[in-house]
Formats: C-alpha cells, structure tokens, sequence
C-alpha cells in the first residue's frame, strides 16, 4: 500500500504521501504571504517512480512519488496533515458540520486563481471530487464516503458535502490527492491548468519534468525560482545522482549508504521517522491462518530487533503489530510484543501443528530490504515449525500479482492514516482487502466511533479499534524503517512530514 507511495497500487493511500507537516511555511487563511526572492535558480529532485508508467491525470492511479510530487506543484489540495496529526487548511479553509455529521459546509479561499486567470470556485471543487468518485476503481475509492450527488454548490466559495452516513472526519478524508481542477476537466493528455506553486514548463527531458514558480499563487512564495523532478525506479541510483552532483535531493535511498555518508560534509540526511512498514501479511480466509492461534503464534515468533538491526540498519524503531503506529490516533500504552518461541510453539500444538507446517513466503526487491526481511523471517518461523520458502516475485508485478491474493506475504505501507488503511484493506467487500478481515462488531464499533462528534473520545474509540485489529487481525507488524532522503549541503525547506506530506516540495531552496 502507498499514499501512501507503494508503486502499481497506490500513492494514495500513499506513501502516502503527507502543509504544517510537510515543513512548510505556515499556509494562512488572509491574503497572500509576501517574501523575498533569494534567486535560488533551479532546485533538481530525483523522486522515487519510474517515467515509463507516469501519469497525468491527477485523480486516478498515482504509481509513483514522481506523480504525487509533479501533482502537488501544479495543483492545490483542500486539506493537508499537521505535524501533530490534526488537519490544517490548504485550498479549504473551513469544513463546518449540521448536527447530524452527514451535512458538511466546505469554505474555500476566494483570492486562488488558476495558471490561467480564472478564479478557483467551489464548482470547481466539487466537480474535482466527483471526477475522483467515479474513478474510484484507480484510486482505490477515496470518496466512498461522501454522497457526491446529493452534494451541491452553495456559491462561490462555498460548497455542501453530504456523507452517506454519520462522519465527524470529513477533514481527514479531504486530505490527500483532493487536487482541484477546472470544472468541466476531462482530457489530461494535454497541459491543465492548476493552482498550486508552480507550472510545468513542459521542459526536462523523458526523466524529468521542469517546473516554473507561480508568481500568482495564494501561498507563501516558494524560494527556487524553478524544480525539476526526476523519476528514478532504483534507489541505489537516486543515491548516486545526489552524490555525483547531479540533483539536489535524492528521495528514499537504501540506509547501507546512509551509513556510508553520514560524516560527509557535502550532503546531509534526512530522516522521517516511521515512515515505512514491511508488514507480515497473512490471510484469515486460509489455512492455517483461518487459525487466531496461528497468526498469535507467528507475531511471538519473530525476533524484532533482529529484523530492525539486520534490514533497516537500526533507522527506524521496533513495531508492535499496529498498523498505522504514527496515526494520532493509535494507542501508545500497549505493552510491547517481544519473542516468546516456547509461548509459540505451544500455541501452534493447540492449532494442531505441533509437527509444524510447510508453507510459502512471498517478497520482493521492490523496496530496500524486502527481501532480507524475508528470508529472516523464514529462520525465525523455523523455530516453531513452520517452514516458509522465500519465493521472491518481480518488482514490477508484485503488488499486483500478489498484494490482495496470496495469503503470505510481505507488504508496504508508506505513513497513510488509519482511516485510510481502513478504506482500503479493512472493509469487508473490498477487493484490496489482503486479510480476509471481516469482523462485523468492529466495523460497527468503527462506525459509532466516526459519528462520535469529541475528538478526544473519537480518537480513544479508533485506538481501541486498532488494538483489537492489532490481536485478532493478520498483520504482524515488526519494525517501522526512517524515511531516509539525501540532500545537498546547503539544501533547506525540505519536508519533515511522512507519507503524502513528502510530496510538498514547494518550499525546498538552496542556500548554498
């Protein structure tokens, strides 16, 4: 899973990937942010993608960071996370409920203007969201809970957004890929207008795409007077552009040259912390999974710190089976899961394998590690008798070979909410529900929970739904891996925040 970024399946959720949190200046709700130029020129980005599947039209499939990122300087989003978790305005500036939490008011501003001159209305808006209602089977459903069609234009500024049924979240559902087109957009094989920070110029080469500062934007002035974002599939070789001198910024990079580079005095890491999961996938739907025993038993078996030093080089920190352990709202007193092999072993006799089992792994080289991770965990599990052969599957087909279909496997998911991971692997009839879960008193208590109009109870609610998840679902989450990015020395307004946050580049400049 992406948003957010994983590739063939989503940014969206997106790594996702995601402007308080993705280090910015502040985005006000009064008039434009004045600020000096400092004539930075041209800041380069090699960003995790690949430009054979690179896409233009912003509401559909977003494969790579590469198309979150070019999305994000040409058009605006109506909400972004904030560093502590809480929406912040962007395009939006207000989202005021009725009573029922199923009427919402949207504000947008009313001094954005598209590239071309025309004001951005609130017919705008709503015809943006709609065209992302009807392509819900590329973008994995992200407006599954609005009623697009009982949703109205109230007036220039203002739209009604109606919710199918109680949702006290509808400023979290705004955030993301809500990038806001023209009215009547259709045809993205051709330039559209925008009105985020930047244009593209239509220069840069098959790679890269250049990017020319909107002088006419809303927004605190971006430094660079220019970006130019590089898709680059192979982390190994974002890392060499960076430090060969050929881009400014080198987007998720392997941690063994991290480590390499971390006394050089011409670049600098950056790490976000938490940003990306492996997570141990099992299906509930087949055996022996179908077995809670079994699931319990394989989250005891593994050796956490060994997984974090060994794949992760000791940058990130130790999971303890929680989906989306930096969501604001998951819970942070549970104790932590350690190694109990003899715990293990007892509960697989109690599922009737005490002979143990043979089964399956299946892994990837998509992603850094992915496939030290799994032939790790194959040695861990052969301690309580279940034998698993690692088979490693292609990069390029496995998150649609294997994700949602086979029932043991390793994953990816890049900072999404929890919410989101909800919306697309843990509702019962969809078809990217990897782990068969189908707990009908929890998706219930989840509903209550989202009508819940308190905040502070809210999000307690949604903690002990991922508690739950976290004991009965099939998830094994065993480590959390830093973001790890490398920056020319002299490189600053990078984003801090993780997952869709990444992809606000808008203030990036070179100092130096």
């Amino acid at each position: 899973m992406h948003s957010l970024f994983r590739p063939s399946v989503a940014v969206t959720l997106a790594v996702t990937l995601l402007a308080g949190c993705s280090g910015t200046a502040p985005v006000t709700t009064g008039s434009r942010a004045s600020g000096a130029d400092p004539a930075s020129g041209t800041v380069r980005y090699a960003a995790p993608g690949s430009p054979s599947n690179a896409v233009t039209d912003p509401h559909g499939m977003l494969p790579g960071e590469s198309d979150v990122v070019r999305m994000a300087l040409t058009y605006d989003v109506l909400t972004l996370p904030g560093a502590d978790g809480s929406t912040r305005p962007r395009l939006a500036t207000a989202w005021q409920p009725d009573a029922s939490l199923t009427r919402w008011r949207i504000t947008i501003r009313d001094d954005a203007t598209f590239s071309d001159g025309r004001p951005v209305k609130a017919a705008d808006a709503l015809f943006s969201l709609r065209r992302m209602g009807r392509k819900a089977a590329e973008n994995f459903g992200r407006m599954a809970m609005f009623d697009l069609d009982r949703s109205k234009v109230i007036d220039d500024t203002g739209f009604e957004l109606v919710t199918r049924k109680p949702y006290a979240e509808v400023g979290k559902a705004l955030e993301g890929a809500t990038f806001v087109v023209p009215e009547g957009s259709d045809d993205f094989g051709k330039p559209v207008a925008g009105s985020g920070p930047f244009r593209p110029t239509g220069k840069g080469g098959a790679q890269a795409v250049l990017f020319e500062r909107n002088d006419d934007w809303w927004g605190p002035k971006p430094p660079a007077k220019a970006i130019e974002v590089r898709a680059v599939p192979d982390p190994q070789a974002r890392a060499q552009a960076l430090l060969s001198g050929q881009v400014d910024l080198a987007g998720g990079v392997p941690a063994t040259l991290v480590r390499q580079h971390e006394d050089n005095s011409a670049v600098r890491v950056v790490r976000r912390p938490g940003a990306t999961l492996y997570p141990l996938v099992m299906r509930m739907d087949a055996e022996p999974f179908d077995d809670r025993r079994v699931r319990e038993a394989v989250r005891l078996a593994l050796d956490r710190k060994q997984l974090l030093d060994t794949v992760f080089l000791g940058y990130g920190e130790l999971g303890n089976d929680l989906i989306t352990p930096k969501d604001p709202s998951s819970p942070a007193d549970l104790p932590q899961r350690v190694r109990d092999v003899t715990r293990a072993k007892a509960l697989m006799a109690e599922a009737g394998l005490a002979g143990g089992i043979d089964l399956t792994l299946h892994s990837t080289t998509a992603y850094p590690g992915m496939d030290t991770a799994a032939t790790l965990i194959s040695q861990q599990l052969a301690d309580i008798g279940i034998r698993a052969e690692v088979r490693l599957e292609p990069p390029d087909t496995y998150f649609s070979a294997v994700y949602a279909r086979k029932p043991f496997y390793l994953g990816y998911l890049g900072g999404i909410p929890f919410l989101d991971v909800v919306r697309v692997t843990l509702t019962a009839g969809s078809p990217t529900n990897e782990t068969a879960w189908r707990d009908r008193a929890w998706s219930a208590d989840l509903d209550r929970a989202l009508a819940e109009p308190d905040e502070a109870e809210r999000r307690s609610r949604l903690g002990e739904l991922q508690a739950r998840l976290r004991d009965h679902g099939g998830y094994a989450v065993w480590a959390l891996s830093d973001r790890l990015d490398l920056a020319r020395a002299g490189l600053s307004g990078i984003p801090e925040g993780i997952g869709f946050a990444a992809a606000f580049i808008d203030q990036v400049r070179l100092d130096g």
